[in-house]
């Protein structure tokens, strides 16, 4: 009888195997094709869509900045790229000078009230007017963006937790990232509201400035401030059609991602341990099979879109263009 019972156990437990190996099987045959998505094409742009508009865009030397700045060129804008970068700036446009695109490099530090009515001074005093920007500079800590990172003699001014942070890494990122876009908005500001034709801003953000970021106090917070910025003016100048927009990445191609990678490697090599490795990747980072960032590109044509008049119904937004990091 015991025999006879183990054998019929025997005989579900073979049933039920089949069943699911079959439906595993049939899964398997049938399952959807993974695919990356392909990023946008670095020489694409919407002819004709920016005709006529003059543009800032401060950061402009580099990485996001310098990929909207050609594309806004190309897209029929004359471009101002306002940088403390004064070799790489230049270089940026160079590039839209022999692409047959108008623009000029003003060197700037938007933590300076001074360089930032000089900016737009000299604007007005080569293109006339002024019709947005594009407020893109900022730092991911206290070191000054160009230098090489330099774990030993920078440690004073590199990303930690609030109880192991400096004042200088903290008063750097701020001067930078939230009063450096409060001066550079009010200067621009001014002048749209002097010209009294509307316009539109759109300040970069980042995830860091929705979520929280691990061992970044200074950056987090002022990315928050940005956001809290972009909201607040975009209430304060909806009167005077005035539109204000951000944009909060992820990880994405650039020079300051470049850097903070490095960092965190050489973090992990001296054993500092924390919260930063829970969590590295967004959605479509995580499922490309390269495991790519975004492309500055990317980024530039979400920015430009948020420029043009094709967003007329657009104000006050802090859009993730951040490959469904939020999102999970």
């Amino acid at each position: 009888m015991k025999t006879m019972i183990m054998a019929r156990q025997c005989i579900k437990f073979s049933l039920v195997f089949s069943f699911f190996f079959l439906i595993s099987l049939t899964y398997a045959q049938t399952s959807p094709k993974k695919n990356d998505i392909t990023p946008i094409d670095s020489m694409y742009f919407a002819k004709d869509r920016l005709k006529g508009k003059v543009v800032i865009i401060t950061g402009a030397a580099r990485g996001i900045g310098r990929a909207t700045a050609i594309r806004a060129a190309k897209e029929g804008a004359s471009v101002v790229i306002a940088d403390w970068l004064e070799k790489e700036g230049k270089a940026t446009a160079k590039i839209i000078e022999s692409n047959g695109g108008k623009v000029l490099f003003v060197k700037t530090d938007i933590r300076s009230t001074g360089d930032c009515n000089n900016l737009v001074a000299e604007t007005i005093k080569k293109f006339g007017k002024l019709d947005g920007a594009v407020l893109n500079a900022g730092v991911m800590d206290g070191v000054h963006s160009g230098d090489p990172l330099d774990y030993d003699k920078q440690s004073a001014l590199l990303p930690n937790p609030v109880d192991a942070a400096s004042d200088e890494y903290w008063d750097f990122v701020f001067d930078v990232n939230a009063t450096g876009t409060f001066k550079s908005m009010r200067s621009v500001m001014k002048q749209l509201l002097k010209e009294g034709k509307g316009g539109a801003l759109v300040t970069v953000g980042s995830i860091a400035g929705l979520t929280g970021l691990a061992g970044n106090p200074a950056y987090v917070a002022s990315k928050y401030a940005v956001n809290g910025l972009t909201r607040n003016a975009a209430i304060d100048y909806a009167p005077y059609g005035i539109r204000v927009n951000s944009v909060n990445m992820a990880a994405t191609k650039t020079p300051m991602t470049d850097k903070a990678f490095e960092f965190v490697k050489e973090v992990k090599k001296r054993g500092i341990t924390g919260m930063g490795g829970a969590k590295t990747e967004s959605l479509l980072m995580q499922n490309d099979s390269k495991h790519r960032m975004s492309t500055p590109w990317e980024q530039a044509s979400v920015i430009l879109f948020l420029l043009s008049d094709e967003a007329s119904n657009l104000t006050g937004g802090t859009y993730a263009t951040d490959g469904g990091w939020t999102a999970y």
